[in-house]
């Protein structure tokens, strides 16, 4: 019976990945459709808003800054705190391994186009935050909902669509509530930290590994939004410092070889011998990585900006286009650097091991910064990540506590099986899950286009308006 019920399991997996990964042929490259899907709204946003992502970084910075928000506004959390829990939830493996899965697959030419999607990124990331802001709920108690699930079902009611909303909301709230599940970055800090410093690959060892991880998260999500805020406040710097101070150091030990390597990547981005297929070939390796990186179009990481203090829907979609730029755009092609400078990506490493490679060239040890990074980078997704989480299940199932602290006890017992289980199965069923529910939200997104273009044109006056009275 067991044996059945986990073929049946492998088997819905295996369909699953294939529906939702399945790929087309362009001149011999494969490219899969659900790419295309996110890099099509990428684009859309991109000329809708009229270039946002160049014309709208100085906004976002000084929003980010506490220049056009008041500390009264209402909300849980500070630009600055909704930022760093939205980049909790992006910047991760996806920087180290997902770049250097890239540079195996494009040459390092894909991650010149990385840098580009990246660009395009920002306007999608704007779209949704904006939307998120706007339909969020606050509560009689200062607590928000906010989030996907609310933009669809509340927008499009607002729109003439409520029954399309609420189906759009409920199709993606329930696909989230299994995607959101964090087993993978359990998986892959433990298997770095054995492959680095030695860790016991038994069995005990692993899952003492996972319950302490389980246990932390749990301490810092049962505190709710705020006491999400406050550690991701923290941590998020912490972790890019000590990450992007690693490759500042690697960079440094190879600076002779930096110029030629910046050349590389540019040249290759246009050259016809790159790998998998020329120009398109990085075209498309560097497209796909980028979207799986900075999620815009998934949606996820509106559900943190949603809880910003501020009055304006349009003030933290400048925040967020600031998001996908330090994901991509900085630390992407920190790593790329890294990796095409120390020339690592000719050696046959794939993923992780071929920046673990490349911080090996400073000194035998210092592969245990990267270590450092990873771990920092995995706790802090899962917090994102379990934030997010709870926002659906309060969703679905109200805004009861016990609701809460049951998803919370799930969503925590549940981290330990990645540091001990085989769980390709549940990650196919878990990444295809993940993009999945881009389908609902692009939907939604594209009917409410028209509705982010006037909060951003009444934000734009309301700044307008602020400038004449100072002078």
């Amino acid at each position: 019976m067991v044996e059945t019920a986990l073929a049946l399991l492998n088997a819905f997996g295996d369909r699953l990945a294939g529906f939702v990964f399945a790929s087309v042929s362009v001149f011999g490259v494969e490219v899969q459709l659900i790419a295309l899907w996110l890099f099509a709204g990428m684009v859309f946003f991109t000329l809708k808003l009229r270039f946002i992502n160049l014309r709208g970084f100085g906004i976002g910075i000084g929003t980010l800054l506490g220049r056009y928000t008041s500390a009264d506004a209402p909300g849980e959390m500070s630009p600055f705190q909704a930022l760093s829990t939205a980049l909790s939830g992006t910047v991760g493996l996806g920087n180290i391994a997902g770049v250097a899965i890239a540079i195996a697959i494009g040459g390092p030419g894909a991650a010149f186009w990385m840098v580009v999607i990246g660009f395009f990124a920002m306007s999608l990331k704007f779209a949704e935050v904006v939307l998120a802001v706007k339909y969020r709920l606050i509560g009689s108690d200062g607590s928000v909902s906010g989030g996907p699930m609310w933009y669809l079902k509340n927008g499009l009611a607002e729109r003439g669509m409520p029954r399309f909303g609420k189906v759009l909301a409920a199709i993606y709230a329930a696909f989230a509530l299994v995607a959101f599940i964090q087993i993978i970055q359990v998986n892959q800090s433990y298997s770095q930290l054995h492959t680095v410093l030695g860790f016991s690959d038994t069995p005990s060892s692993a899952l003492a590994y996972g319950i302490g991880i389980a246990l932390l998260a749990g301490l810092v999500l049962v505190g709710g939004a705020r006491s999400i805020a406050r550690v991701t406040s923290r941590l998020t710097p912490l972790m890019c410092l000590i990450y992007v101070a690693g490759v500042v150091i690697v960079l440094g030990v190879n600076i002779t070889e930096l110029p030629h390597a910046v050349a590389l990547i540019v040249g290759d981005a246009f050259s016809a011998h790159s790998a998998a297929g020329g120009i398109l070939g990085a075209f498309v390796a560097g497209m796909r990585r980028a979207v799986y990186s900075n999620e815009a179009g998934i949606g996820s990481a509106s559900i943190a900006h949603a809880a910003v203090k501020t009055h304006h829907p349009a003030s933290e979609g400048f925040v967020a286009l600031l998001e996908p730029f330090i994901d991509t755009v900085v630390i992407c092609s920190a790593t790329a650097l890294v990796i095409v400078t120390t020339g690592v990506w000719q050696d046959g490493h794939s993923d992780i091991a071929m920046t673990s490679a490349a911080f090996g060239t400073v000194a035998a040890w210092f592969p245990y910064v990267l270590a450092c990074a990873v771990c920092l980078f995995a706790f802090s997704t899962i917090l994102a990540v379990g934030y997010y989480g709870q926002q659906v299940c309060r969703y679905l199932f109200g805004s009861r506590e016990w609701v809460r602290i049951t998803y919370l006890v799930l969503f925590c017992g549940l981290l330990p099986i990645g540091a001990v289980a085989k769980v390709s199965t549940v990650l196919n069923i878990i990444d295809s899950l993940f993009f999945l529910i881009s389908i609902p939200n692009l939907i939604g997104l594209y009917l409410m286009s028209d509705t982010v273009r006037e909060e951003l044109n009444r934000f734009l006056r309301h700044i307008a308006r602020s400038r004449d009275a100072s002078v």
